[in-house]
C-alpha cells in the first residue's frame, strides 16, 4: 500500500510540473493585465499554482486550461477587491501624496526676480505705454480693468497694450543680443 501511495505522489508532482511548465506564462500574463504590476502578477501567479497544486486531486483533466485560468481570474479578481490593496499605498501614489505642492524657495527666488524684470522693463518705456505695460504685464490686469480704472476706452487700452508689448519685445530682444 505504501508504494501505491508514493507512486500517487510522484504522479501527482510530476502532472503538476506539466500544468506549471506548460501554463505559467499564460498564468502570468492573465495576472499582470489585471494587476498592471509585475510584481502583483508574480505572487498572484504563484498563489494560483499553489491552489492548482492543492486541489489537483478534485481537478478534471478535460478542462485543465480553463480551470487554471479561472483560478488566476479568481485570485486576480479577488486581489484588486481587497481592502488592504486599497489602503497599501503605492510607491509611486505615496510620494505623490507626500510632495509639497508649495513653491520651492528656488521657485519663490526665481519668480521674484522675473517680477522684477516685467516691472523695470515696464518702467524704461515713455507715458502712456509705462502705465498700461505696468498694469497688464506686472500687476496682471486685463485690459477691461484697466480701461475703467483708468477711465480710457477699451479699444484704445487693447492698442496700448499691444503697442507696450512690442516695444518690450525690442528692450528684451537687444538685452539678450547685447
Amino acid at each position: 500500500m505504501r508504494n501505491r501511495k508514493e507512486a500517487d505522489r510522484i504522479d501527482k508532482e510530476a502532472y503538476f510540473g506539466y500544468l506549471l511548465d506548460t501554463y505559467e506564462r499564460l498564468v502570468y500574463s492573465i495576472c499582470f493585465k489585471m494587476t498592471g504590476n509585475q510584481f502583483d502578477a508574480e505572487d498572484l501567479t504563484q498563489e494560483t499554482f499553489l491552489s492548482v497544486y492543492k486541489n489537483l486531486a478534485t481537478f478534471q483533466k478535460d478542462y485543465e486550461k480553463a480551470w487554471i485560468c479561472k483560478i488566476a481570474t479568481n485570485k486576480g479578481l479577488d486581489f484588486l477587491k481587497s481592502a488592504k490593496r486599497r489602503s497599501e499605498p503605492k510607491e509611486d501614489t505615496y510620494f505623490e501624496e507626500l510632495k509639497d505642492h508649495g513653491e520651492s524657495p528656488e521657485e519663490a527666488y526665481l519668480r521674484r526676480e522675473s517680477k522684477e524684470y516685467v516691472y523695470t522693463v515696464c518702467q524704461s518705456l515713455k507715458s502712456p505705454y509705462k502705465e498700461v505695460a505696468t498694469e497688464h504685464f506686472y500687476r496682471e490686469k486685463t485690459a477691461r480693468e484697466i480701461a475703467q480704472e483708468s477711465e480710457k476706452g477699451i479699444r484704445t487700452v487693447q492698442t496700448q497694450i499691444y503697442r507696450a508689448k512690442a516695444m518690450i519685445r525690442k528692450i528684451v530682444e537687444g538685452r539678450a543680443a547685447g
